[in-house]
């Protein structure tokens, strides 16, 4: 089998979904797939997205898709994450992330030193700085 570089449609289909829920501080039955201890307040899709795309995962989000127990609309609880794990031929795409659960636990521990969670405060409250 060759290798190719683009990735069709059909392969993308392989790829594991991460919905920001999975990360959240809610309750396991409202989708959390991570420890209390490790989960975010408010994370989203795109904040998933910038952390797997540092640590030089493949992924692509997809805005428009929600999860089945979101019961909010708004469009922050909005979208998925798309990451490949293993390649064509079935090895891993980086040896640290061996599983979707691992992916997960670097997300959470990342999401919140992102510039725009340590910036949010925008001068309002400087007791925080």
């Amino acid at each position: 089998m060759a290798c190719v570089a683009a990735q069709s449609p059909a392969d993308q289909d392989r790829f594991i979904c991460i919905y920001p829920a999975y990360l959240s501080d809610k309750t396991i039955a409202e989708g959390r797939h991570i420890p209390i201890s490790k989960a975010v307040e408010n994370p989203t899709a795109t904040e998933i997205q910038d952390v797997c795309m540092t640590v030089g995962l493949n992924v692509f989000l997809e805005k428009n898709k929600m999860y089945s127990r979101e019961w909010n609309r708004d469009v922050q609880y909005r979208g998925r994450v798309r990451v490949q794990l293993k390649q064509d031929h079935g090895c891993l795409c980086l040896v640290q992330f061996p599983s979707g659960k691992s992916v997960m636990l670097c997300a959470a521990e990342m999401i919140p030193k992102l510039k725009t969670r340590t910036q949010k405060t925008g001068g309002t409250d400087t007791s925080l700085q």
